[in-house]
C-alpha cells in the first residue's frame, strides 16, 4: 500500500466535502456539524475499503458515484435544495483543482516525480483551505440564495471543468493523446464564459445607471416637495399673520375715513394688498406640476437672478406628473446653477406650453464658459455632475420624443418636445 498516495487522496476528499458544505448555505447547529462529519468519516470509511477491495484505479472510475453523489445526499439533507448541493459539490472539485496545479507547477519546475506532486498537495491543503473558507465561502454562499437562473449561470463552468476532467482524463485518454477537440474545449469554454461575463456586465451597467437615474429623480422630486411644502408653510404664516393683524388695518382705515383721509386709506389698501399678493405662492398655468417654477423663481430672485416665465400648460398633459416634476426640476436646477456661477447673474428664460397634445418646453440662461458636447449632449467629468441631462435625456426618450442643446450667442438652450 502506497501510504502517501492514500493519505493524499484522504486530503482531498476532506477538502473537498469540507469546501462542498462551506459553500452551502446552512443555519449550523451542533447536530449538523456532527451530521456533516459522520458523513465525511463514512465516505472516507467506503473510499478506504474499496481502495483495498479493488484498487486506486476502480476508485478513479466510481469517485463520482461513492463520494460525489452521497455528498449531494447529505447536503440535500442539511439544506433542502437540490440544485445547489449539486453546484456546491462541483464547484469544491473545481476547486480541488488548485491543489493538483500547484503541484504540477512545483514539479515542472524542480522534478517530474509522483512523490513530490503526493508530497506538495499535502502541504498545500490546509493553507489553501483556509484561503478559501475565509475569503471565497462567504461569496459562494451568497449566491445559494440568488434567483435560480443566476445559480444556473454560476454552476455552468464548474460543470463543464467536471464532465470535461473527467471524459478526458478518468474515462478516456483524449487530452493526453492530443485530441484536438478536447485539448481547445475548455479555451473554448472560457471563450464563451468572457463574452457572457462581458454580457451580463453591460445589463448590469445598464440597470446601475437606471438605478442612478431613479435615485436623482427620487431625490429631486423630494427636495421639491420640501421646497412646496416650506412654501406652503411660509404663506400661511404669513395668511395667520394678516388675519391677525386685520382688526388693526380695519381699525387704521376707518380713522382715515372717520378723518375724510380718504387718498391715505386708499394707499393704506394698496400697500397692504401688495403685501398679501407677494406672500402668495404664484401660479403660473392651471397645470399644479409645471407651478413648481415659482420655487425656482423664489431661490433665482434669492440668488440674484431673474427669471422670466411664460407658461401656458393644460391641467393634463400626456406625460406622467412624476416624469415631468423630474424633467423641469433637472432643467431649472441646471439653468440655475450656470446662472448663479457667474459673476452677473442675468436672466432665464423659460417657454412652456402645449399644442396638439404635445407639451414644449423650452430654458434659455446666460453661459459664458465653453461647453463640451458629444452626440449633442453637453458632457462634464466633474464628480456628481451630468446625471441631470442624462435623466432628461431619458425620459425624452421614454415618450418618444426629441431634445436639443445648444449654445448661441453666451445662451445655452434647451428645448423638449414631447
Amino acid at each position: 500500500m502506497n501510504l502517501l498516495y492514500v493519505t493524499n487522496g484522504a486530503a482531498v476528499g476532506i477538502f473537498g466535502m469540507v469546501l462542498s458544505g462551506a459553500f452551502c448555505d446552512i443555519h449550523w447547529t451542533k447536530e449538523k456539524r456532527e451530521f456533516l462529519v459522520g458523513s465525511i468519516f463514512v465516505l472516507l470509511a467506503i473510499q478506504g475499503v474499496m481502495y483495498l477491495l479493488a484498487g486506486a484505479a476502480t476508485i478513479r472510475y466510481l469517485y463520482p458515484v461513492i463520494t460525489h453523489v452521497p455528498m449531494c445526499i447529505a447536503l440535500y439533507i442539511l439544506t433542502k435544495k437540490r440544485l445547489w448541493t449539486v453546484i456546491s459539490v462541483l464547484t469544491a472539485y473545481l476547486c480541488c483543482q488548485l491543489r493538483r496545479w500547484v503541484a504540477l507547477f512545483i514539479m515542472a519546475v524542480f522534478v517530474n516525480s509522483e512523490t513530490v506532486q503526493n508530497v506538495t498537495e499535502l502541504i498545500v491543503t490546509l493553507p489553501l483551505l483556509f484561503l478559501l473558507l475565509r475569503f471565497v465561502a462567504p461569496s459562494v454562499r451568497a449566491i445559494s440564495n440568488y434567483p435560480v437562473s443566476i445559480q444556473l449561470q454560476f454552476g455552468l463552468i464548474p460543470a463543464l471543468g467536471y464532465g470535461f476532467d473527467y471524459l478526458t482524463r478518468v474515462y478516456t485518454d483524449l487530452l493526453s493523446e492530443g485530441i484536438p477537440a478536447a485539448v481547445e474545449f475548455m479555451p473554448f469554454v472560457c471563450c464563451i464564459a468572457y463574452l457572457v461575463f462581458v454580457l451580463r456586465t453591460s445589463e448590469e451597467e445598464r440597470k446601475k445607471n437606471e438605478l442612478e437615474q431613479m435615485q436623482s429623480c427620487l431625490n429631486l422630486q423630494i427636495s421639491q416637495a420640501v421646497r412646496e411644502i416650506e412654501a406652503l408653510r411660509e404663506s400661511q404664516k404669513d395668511a395667520s399673520t394678516y388675519r391677525h393683524d386685520l382688526r388693526h388695518h380695519m381699525q387704521h382705515l376707518l380713522s382715515c375715513i372717520e378723518n375724510g383721509k380718504i387718498e391715505q386709506a386708499e394707499g393704506y389698501i394698496h400697500e397692504v394688498c401688495a403685501q398679501i399678493e407677494a406672500g402668495r405662492v404664484k401660479n403660473y398655468c392651471e397645470n399644479e406640476t409645471v407651478n413648481i417654477f415659482s420655487s425656482f423663481a423664489g431661490r433665482a430672485e434669492s440668488a440674484g437672478a431673474t427669471m422670466n416665465i411664460k407658461a401656458v400648460v393644460p391641467y393634463i398633459l400626456p406625460v406622467s406628473e412624476t416624469d415631468l416634476c423630474v424633467l423641469l426640476s433637472n432643467a431649472l436646477e441646471n439653468a440655475l446653477h450656470a446662472c448663479t456661477a457667474q459673476e452677473q447673474k442675468g436672466t432665464i428664460d423659460i417657454l412652456a406650453y402645449e399644442k396638439n397634445g404635445r407639451f414644449f418646453f423650452q430654458v434659455t440662461n446666460p453661459c459664458r464658459k465653453e461647453v463640451a458636447f458629444e452626440n449633442g449632449v453637453p458632457v462634464t467629468d466633474r464628480p456628481g455632475h451630468g446625471i441631470g441631462v442624462r435623466s432628461i435625456c431619458a425620459i425624452v426618450d421614454r415618450y418618444g420624443g426629441m431634445y436639443s442643446f445648444l449654445v448661441e450667442d453666451n445662451k445655452f438652450i434647451l428645448r423638449v418636445s414631447l
